[in-house]
């Protein structure tokens, strides 16, 4: 073997070297499932139940939106244009996501 010249490795084979290897996929994922804290929904009083009826009913569509709201055991944060305000069925849509109003925690945006 002596007098064989030496093959100059390619950047992505010497890349592959240092990449992170999984051994148990999904495993990442799996653990923080189940970090995952479970709480009950808060009851609003009366003052924050009236202040959010304030909001929702001044909130127009193309309006961009913050909306913390209760679903699946744990309290969610989005962000977004708000869509769609059905408010015979009580639902709010920020980008795709619909939420009950009865689920909404609390409701931020400024009018233009």
């Amino acid at each position: 073997m002596a007098g064989r010249p030496k093959t100059k490795m390619t950047i992505e084979n010497r890349a592959k070297q240092f990449m992170p290897f999984a051994a148990l996929k999904g495993l990442p994922e799996a653990i923080a499932a189940k970090e995952k804290i479970v709480v009950e929904k808060i009851e609003l009083s009366g003052d924050m139940e009236e202040e959010l009826d304030r909001k929702m009913r001044s909130l127009e569509k193309g309006t961009i939106a913050t909306v913390i709201y209760f679903e699946k055991d744990e309290y969610q944060k989005i962000t977004g244009m708000v869509a769609k305000i059905d408010r015979d069925s009580r639902v709010l849509q920020i980008v795709d996501r619909k939420i009950c109003f009865e689920n909404i925690y609390s409701l931020d945006y400024t009018m233009d």
